[in-house]
């Protein structure tokens, strides 16, 4: 914190959605140590005052809120707290979302005797819950476009505002198993661009970034196994990443920062891959 980079950012006021897991909890780092006031909202409290504990004792300011990116009356009630705390919100970061088991195939693809198959869990498409893809797809998409329409108000007209949205890499190229996660984040890149004309006449830049494979608390039994192995799926993803490995939560913090700093002014409407060449790979 003594030589901040992005010295704009001093004093800015941030507020993560999401703040609470591993990649916003990264960024929620990286923005206290710009000097800038961060407040880490999350549905679980603990995991947000655990942030905001550790940037506490490195000297930055910040403040834990329980937040339902779902639920109106929690979002206006964390803005309210806020601005008495630290002023109106300068930057957005929409980072909450995640997938649902209900809302996935077992198989990537279907065969004909997946349709008498009698396995309790088994799902094809045909067995997908609605309700599952309908969470899905309202934690993803609607988690974005809500808590937007309650802090970004406050941010018209003044300049250097900012929103950044968490995209994917399947918002370019579905993944198979998991529609309902890959259209939600289809959704959320096609909102980022339109939000980002809606907004161009009033000081207020909209951009997102399209991580590609990072190990997390949601993803972490699917793509590796408990003796510290890769899963199958986990092994074809590090073998269509031209880098060859898996992100790592500081990846992001870069293009971040750049997106939300006045060194990105003239940028808007972009969505980021930060993948290490996954969606530029052709698989030959």
């Amino acid at each position: 914190m003594d030589n901040p980079k992005y010295k704009d950012l001093k004093g800015k006021v941030v507020a993560i959605t999401g703040g609470g897991g591993i990649l916003c909890s990264t960024l929620a780092h990286a923005f206290a140590g710009q000097g800038a006031k961060v407040c880490v909202m999350d549905l679980n409290m603990e995991s947000a005052q655990a942030v905001v504990d550790k940037i506490d004792k490195s000297g930055g300011r910040a403040i834990a809120l329980k937040v339902d990116v779902l639920d109106r009356e929690s979002l206006e009630e964390a803005k309210k707290k806020i601005t008495e705390k630290f002023g109106p919100c300068d930057i957005l970061i929409n980072g909450a979302g995640g997938n649902h088991p209900l809302g996935t195939t077992s198989n990537p693809y279907l065969l004909k005797e997946d349709l008498v198959e009698t396995a309790k869990d088994f799902k094809t498409f045909f067995d997908l819950d609605m309700e599952g893809i309908q969470f899905v797809f309202n934690l993803n998409f609607i988690g974005t476009l809500l808590p937007t329409q309650v802090f970004s108000k406050e941010m018209v007209g003044r300049t250097g505002s900012n929103v950044l949205n968490i995209s994917s890499m399947n918002a370019f190229t579905p993944l198979t198993k998991i529609p309902a996660y890959s259209g939600a984040k289809a959704a959320v890149s096609n909102f980022t661009q339109w939000l980002a004309v809606h907004f161009s006449k009033v000081d207020i830049r909209v951009n997102a970034l399209a991580p590609g494979f990072f190990l997390t608390d949601q993803n972490r039994s699917l793509l590796t196994e408990p003796e510290g192995g890769l899963t199958a799926r986990g092994a074809t993803i590090i073998d269509q990443t031209p880098m060859g490995r898996f992100g790592e939560p500081e990846d992001l913090v870069g293009t971040s920062l750049w997106l939300c700093s006045d060194q990105s002014k003239f940028v808007t409407g972009i969505v980021v891959p930060i993948d290490g060449g996954f969606s530029a790979f052709s698989g030959v």
